[in-house]
């Protein structure tokens, strides 16, 4: 089995960046489909257009644009390629680098597909630093990684604890109804819990409130249509369950400190050149 060396990835790799102990990379992939290897670095791969299957010893993962995953090192794992383009973005980090860092990287055995929304934006923040290249790039690249890894560690540790049944239950209902009209009393009927109690709890295993995290749903999946020039923006916003593109824009920069349209001008930069 193939071990790939740092700033080593199946494809065409549009750009590196080397960092204290970190490396990023910007890859189209190519092949149809990618053997079993192994990394020497514990890494991110953030898909950003496109899809990829990927399979490891225990798990198969469907990964479309927006889908995070997360190997430590020396993780066997595989690739298929279904037909058209498909594009990620990965961050490594050596084990040294851990060195000086309240961090047990073997906490985080295995692969695992991450779904925490508030790491998924850490990592398009990341990604939007690689292009902006000025002289606090590399500081706000570290501070952001190592906010996503805090949050990493922070719901790994919540996933551990015995956690009531609601929690599960309201993740569920909102990631498929969060763009319709939700009310407190519709989801505490639901959960069988009482509105005050869910309302004071929700933070607790979300780190948001209740209407943050909703907002925070909805421009994830903004995210994922914004690769696909097909969409215009006013029809993203109504596919993702804002009122219009006005609160749209709002919601989206506050959130990820740029617009919508320049998110897509940053996505689109290198495609467009293939």
């Amino acid at each position: 089995m193939k071990q790939l060396n740092t700033g080593e990835f199946y494809g065409q790799t549009n750009q590196t960046i080397h960092l204290n102990g970190i490396t990023l990379t910007d890859t189209e992939y190519t092949l149809d489909k990618v053997d079993w290897h192994y990394h020497e670095n514990a890494y991110f791969t953030f898909i950003l257009q496109g899809n990829v299957i990927e399979g490891n010893k225990k798990e198969i993962y469907n990964c479309s644009p927006g889908s995070l995953l997360f190997h430590n090192w020396q993780e066997p794992h595989y690739n298929i390629k279904p037909k058209g383009y498909t594009r990620g973005f990965q961050i490594e980090l050596k084990n040294t680098w851990f060195d000086n860092l309240d961090f047990n990287i073997d906490n985080l055995q295995g692969s695992m597909k991450i779904s925490n929304v508030d790491i998924k934006f850490f990592l398009y923040k990341i990604f939007n630093e690689t292009k902006i290249e000025d002289e606090t790039t590399s500081l706000s690249i570290q501070s952001l990684i190592l906010q996503a890894l805090v949050e990493m560690f922070r719901s790994t540790q919540i996933e551990f604890d015995k956690n009531p049944n609601w929690v599960s239950k309201i993740k569920e209902i909102l990631f498929y109804e969060f763009s319709d009209k939700l009310t407190l009393e519709y989801l505490s009927k639901t959960l069988d819990i009482h509105p005050v109690h869910l309302s004071r709890d929700f933070s607790k295993y979300f780190n948001c409130n209740l209407g943050d995290y909703l907002r925070k749903l909805k421009v994830e999946k903004s995210y994922t249509l914004l690769s696909d020039k097909k969409h215009t923006l006013t029809e993203i916003a109504y596919e993702c369950g804002f009122s219009d593109q006005s609160h749209f824009n709002r919601c989206f920069k506050s959130v990820s400190g740029i617009s919508p349209n320049t998110f897509r001008k940053i996505i689109s930069n290198y495609s467009s050149r293939c």
